[in-house]
């Protein structure tokens, strides 16, 4: 996970965020509290800062991808995104669980959008290069 360093005053835009599948709506389904505070952590991934909640790597999925964990009373909610790639973070999956241990599905359909993602770069830089 990368984090804006100070190199002087030079002012950084902030990344932008492309949400894979139903990630967005997946996390606007989330209780409000859990929303505030995924939608902050984001914020301060875009502007190369800290999250605010727990983070772990997830290198079972993929390098470079990691997840913002959360919980409450009733749930443990998770974000799975890839780490910044030049200026674009990748929302791979939203979902929330009701056990420590992480259904087969999340992690499929992780893996999933991002091999779709990494595809599409692919593809990107490929055809950048052939101009």
């Amino acid at each position: 996970m990368l984090y804006n360093h100070d190199v002087g005053n030079v002012p950084r835009m902030p990344a932008e965020i492309h949400w894979e599948g139903d990630s967005k709506e997946v996390l606007s389904e989330f209780p409000r509290d859990v929303k505030v505070n995924r939608g902050y952590s984001l914020r301060r991934l875009q502007n190369g800062e800290r999250p605010v909640c727990q983070t772990r790597a997830l290198t079972s999925i993929g390098k470079g991808v990691w997840e913002l964990k959360e919980s409450d009373e009733r749930a443990w909610y998770r974000l799975v995104y890839l780490a910044k790639i030049g200026s674009v973070i990748h929302v791979l999956h939203c979902f929330e669980k009701d056990s420590r241990k992480t259904d087969r599905r999340d992690i499929a359909t992780a893996r999933f959008r991002l091999k779709q993602v990494l595809e599409r770069l692919h593809r990107k830089k490929t055809s950048e290069i052939r101009k």
